[in-house]
């Protein structure tokens, strides 16, 4: 009823409309139409009310909310079913038991805190108010085998997102970070549920730090990280943030689910801050392995050239861009 109402002020956005002609429209009694105007006014929404004009939508406050996100969405499909939360433990988390009862393809998980959130490795990652927190259910006809490009996928769409929309200089490390400069702005990543060997869903979880303070980051993560905000020294619009990625995302989803990953590939190794860098890459049980990373395979992993000169692939693991 909340997003209903909205809709018909944002038709009208700065004028008045009376609330005889919401309540008429939307077949409740003015009773019902307070109680919903004084929700909306806890999330943040401004209104002026008048008893001679009726009411009229002031400001709308800055936050991932559903119907803000639809608003101004293009997608078929991605984004168009929509979970929030204020704060949550982790959206990945939230989508897998979401997938498992069987949501469908494009389903999307958003908060706008979380107090559990995951990176790679089952490390922590620090999600605060003012960052962008959700996940999408995706459910390829692909191999399990295949399940790492969509990590791949994911952030050609989230650095062309950054890029295109605020012109920042914007590259990727392998194999899930979006950075600008040196810093990191987004975090990728991708659980995959298969059974037997049918890839049964997919779940890409993506952190963007928007209008994140990273001041208030432990001082060793200020260090490599940064926000949209602190780059363009002032806030951006998160709901508008999501609409473009989503688009993209989408856009480049369908690109890959026809075939196209060769050349989504070749985009990742153009915005590839990695390639071309030496680097440590930390695995499990504490192995390290370093070299200068020359390329990429088409299933995703990382070519190094170690210091014997060896060629050696490596598919997962932490990686660090360092000096030799």
């Amino acid at each position: 009823m909340q997003e209903k109402i909205l809709e018909i002020l944002y038709e009208n956005k700065g004028k008045y409309i009376f609330t005889n002609e919401i309540t008429s429209l939307l077949n409740i009694n003015e009773e019902e139409l307070k109680e919903n105007v004084a929700t909306l006014e806890e999330y943040g929404y401004v209104f002026n009310s008048s008893p001679d004009l009726g009411l009229r939508l002031v400001e709308s406050p800055n936050l991932l909310l559903p119907c803000e996100i639809k608003r101004g969405l293009k997608t078929d499909y991605i984004g168009q079913n929509i979970h929030y939360f204020s704060e949550i433990d982790s959206t990945n988390n939230v989508a897998k038991k979401l997938a498992e009862e069987g949501a469908e393809e494009g389903t999307i998980i958003i908060a706008e805190t979380q107090t559990r959130g995951r990176g790679r490795r089952g490390k922590q990652w620090i999600s605060p108010s003012g960052g962008v927190w959700m996940s999408i259910i995706l459910r390829p006809q692909i191999p399990p085998s295949e399940a790492p490009q969509l990590t791949l996928m994911t952030g050609v769409a989230a650095a062309e997102t950054i890029k295109n929309k605020f012109g920042l200089d914007v590259g990727i490390k392998w194999p899930n970070d979006i950075l600008i400069g040196s810093r990191k702005v987004c975090g990728i990543l991708t659980e995959a549920n298969a059974k037997f060997s049918t890839l049964d869903y997919v779940v890409v979880g993506i952190g963007i730090d928007a209008n994140v303070n990273t001041e208030n980051f432990p001082s060793d993560v200020q260090k490599s990280a940064t926000s949209l905000k602190k780059e363009l020294n002032k806030d951006i619009k998160g709901p508008e943030l999501v609409q473009e990625f989503l688009k993209i995302f989408e856009d480049t989803y369908n690109e890959f689910k026809e075939g196209g990953f060769p050349e989504i590939l070749g985009e990742w190794r153009r915005m590839s801050k990695t390639i071309g860098s030496y680097v440590e890459v930390r695995k499990q049980l504490g192995k390290i392995v370093r070299g200068e990373a020359v390329g990429i395979t088409n299933e995703g992993a990382l070519i190094l050239e170690l210091d014997n000169g060896n060629l050696r692939k490596v598919i997962s693991g932490e990686c660090l861009h360092i000096k030799k």
